[in-house]
This record gives structure tokens, sequence and C-alpha cells, in this order.
């Protein structure tokens, strides 16, 4: 494994946890910790430069989102969505989208907007470079940005709970569902419905990109037989 990231090693101890967990996500978003393997405490503690507290409490709180699973003499494990797990997480995320739509394109303020405006760009800079993991990560951010500007911490609670779970299915939904090639374009209608101050476009728009979400997470399962959303 790499060296650790020197701002790792100049934190506090009480804000390791949080910065340890970012990190392990990020690791099992780019693959180096793939579905399925034994996550080992050590080799990520030497990374980091911490001890094996930080770590540990940082894969409890991921266990807590989903992401990772403990299991009882073995260890802690990179944990597989199933395919009806993930379609159980968009009928929420459905739900959720359409309500976060409609309430931003009623309330959004300027400073949130442009916010969404910079990483829309950041994304097109992306597409045109083909930089597909760069893409991912700039597209969490959005959709992060999406529920903050609501401005109701449960609902960011509970949307980010719901597609932390997804997060390996996104990634394969934008390169093997074909999704790369249209997800900016959706992201740009919602936040131009936002900015028009439509709140039942923009509500529409948003359930229809998760839709289309689920469509290419089928796609990418099984190309020759994914079914349509339900």
């Amino acid at each position: 494994m790499s060296a650790p990231a020197s701002a790792l090693q100049i934190l506090q101890a009480h804000s390791l946890p949080s910065v340890v967990q970012a990190e392990i996500e990020r690791l099992i978003l780019a693959g180096d910790l793939p579905v399925g393997q034994r996550i080992n405490e050590v080799a990520l503690a030497e990374r980091f430069g911490t001890s094996r507290g930080p770590v540990r409490e940082a894969l409890r709180a991921l266990e807590e989102c989903g992401i990772v699973r403990a299991e009882r003499n073995r260890g802690v494990f990179v944990r597989e969505v199933t395919l009806v797990e993930a379609d159980e997480v968009y009928d929420l995320r459905e739900v959720l989208d359409e309500f976060i739509g409609r309430r931003l394109a009623e309330r959004i303020d300027e400073q949130a907007l442009l916010k969404l405006k910079s990483l829309l760009a950041e994304m097109a800079d992306a597409t045109q470079a083909a930089d597909i993991k760069r893409y991912h990560a700039l597209n969490l951010s959005f959709h992060d940005a999406l529920v903050d500007a609501v401005g109701n911490s449960h609902l960011s609670a509970t949307y980010r709970r719901l597609t932390k779970e997804l997060l390996l299915y996104r990634l394969r939904g934008l390169t093997e569902g074909g999704g790369f090639a249209v997800s900016i374009a959706e992201h740009a209608a919602i936040v131009e419905a936002i900015e028009a101050r439509d709140p039942t476009r923009a509500g529409r728009l948003l359930r229809t990109h998760a839709a289309d979400s689920r469509a290419r997470m089928h796609k990418a399962a099984d190309p020759v037989s994914a079914r349509p959303p339900r």
C-alpha cells in the first residue's frame, strides 16, 4: 500500500476516525479494496499513519452505513449489496430525489445554486477528459450538495445512509451501463429546472434521473436481459 497522506498525520486524534472513514470509502470506490475482500486493520493503520483505534472506529461507522460487514471470528469485509437490496434503496431514493428537486426549486439560495453550477462545470471537464473516476466522485459531491441545500439534517443523514450502499453499483452503472455518456446532460437539466424555480419539472427530472440510474444498474448487472426499472 502506498504512503499515507500527510494531511492525515497532522490531524487531531478526535477528528481522525471520520477522515479515515472517508479514505476507506475512497479506497473501496477506487477498487483498491474490492467487494468481498477482508480489510486488514494493521495495513490501513500503517497507510494512514495512525493507531488501529481510528481505523476500528471508522469501520464500525462504515458497517452502520452498510458498506462493510463484520463477521465474528473472521474480521471485516467489503460488503456486496445484492441487486434486490439495491432495488429497495432505489425505491426510496426516487421518492426522496423528487422531494429534493421540488424543495430546491422553491427555496434554493444563490450560494447553493452557484455551488451546483461549479460542480456541474467540473463534471463537464471530467466528461471531456473521459475521467470516469473523477466524474463519479464529482457526481457524489453533486448529489450531496443537492440534499445539503435543502437544509434538513435528518433528510441529509437518511439520504447519505441510503446512497452509500449504492456506491459500487453507481460506478458500474456509469462504466458498464452506459451512464457516462448521458449523465452530464441529466444533471445540467436538473440544475436548469431548479434555477428556473420550476418545482414540478425539477422534481420529475430528479426522480427520472434516479430511475434511469436504476435501469443502468440493471444493465450493468445483466446487459443481456436487464429489465426496466420498476
